[in-house]
C-alpha cells in the first residue's frame, strides 16, 4: 500500500492538514499501520510537487497548511484503486530462508528449524486468537486487520505442516514426534499480541 495514495484517497473527502490526516489515516486503518507526522508530510510534499495536490488557503492560526486534491490527484487516486495488486509469486521472507538454508546445510536439522518456529506461529496465533475474542466493540477496520493476520498465521502453520510431511517423506527423521510436542506446547499461556506490529509502509 502506498501512502501516497491512502491520503489521496482521505483528501478526496475534503481538505485537511497533516494532523488530521494522518489521525484519519489511523481510523481508516485501524490504527494497525505506523505512520509518523513527519511521513505524512514528506508524502505531502511530494504530492504538491508532483501537481495531485495543493495548499488550500493560508496555514491556520497554528501554523498547520491544509492541502486539497488535484484533479491530477483524483486522476491518479482513481487510477490506484482500480488497478489489482500484484502480488508476487516468488515472494522471499526468512521462514523459508532459514528452512530452506538449513536443508541445504544440516548446520541444524531443518525439522528441528520446523517445529520452533511451528511453535512461534502457533503462539501467535493463540495471541491474535485471544485479541480477536474481545475485539467485538472494536472499529471494523481493526477486525479486518485481525482477520488477515490470524488467516496469515494460518496458512505459515499449514505451510510448515506440508515441510514437515515432505521432509518426512523424503527420508529425513525426527527424535520425537514434534507436531504434537509442538501443540501441547502451543497451550501454554502466551502473551498478547501487540496490535501495533506491522511494517512500515513506504511512501
Amino acid at each position: 500500500m502506498a501512502v501516497k495514495d491512502a491520503l489521496l484517497a482521505l483528501l478526496a473527502g475534503g481538505p485537511c492538514h497533516g494532523y488530521q490526516l494522518k489521525a484519519d489515516f489511523d481510523a481508516a486503518t485501524g490504527a494497525a499501520w505506523p505512520l509518523n507526522i513527519g511521513q505524512v508530510y514528506s508524502t505531502l510534499q511530494r504530492l504538491e510537487r508532483d501537481g495531485l495536490v495543493a495548499a488550500d488557503g493560508d496555514p491556520d492560526s497554528d501554523g498547520r497548511q491544509a492541502y486539497r486534491i488535484t484533479a491530477d490527484g483524483r486522476e491518479a487516486l482513481h487510477a490506484w484503486m482500480a488497478e489489482p495488486v500484484a502480488q508476487p509469486l516468488a515472494t522471499r521472507d526468512e521462514v523459508s530462508m532459514k528452512v530452506l538454508v538449513a536443508l541445504a546445510t544440516s548446520v541444524v536439522p531443518a525439522l528441528e528449524v520446523v517445529a520452533a518456529q511451528r511453535l512461534a506461529a502457533m503462539r501467535t496465533l493463540q495471541s491474535l486468537t485471544a485479541l480477536k475474542s474481545d475485539s467485538a466493540g472494536e472499529a471494523l477496520a481493526w477486525r479486518l486487520n485481525l482477520d488477515r493476520m490470524v488467516m496469515l498465521a494460518e496458512a505459515e502453520i499449514r505451510w510448515l505442516d506440508l515441510v514437515e510431511d515432505r521432509l518426512e517423506a523424503d527420508g529425513q527423521t525426527r527424535t520425537d514426534n514434534r507436531r504434537t510436542a509442538t501443540i501441547d506446547q502451543a497451550k501454554k499461556p502466551a502473551p498478547r499480541a501487540d496490535r501495533s506490529v506491522q511494517k512500515e509502509p513506504s511512501p
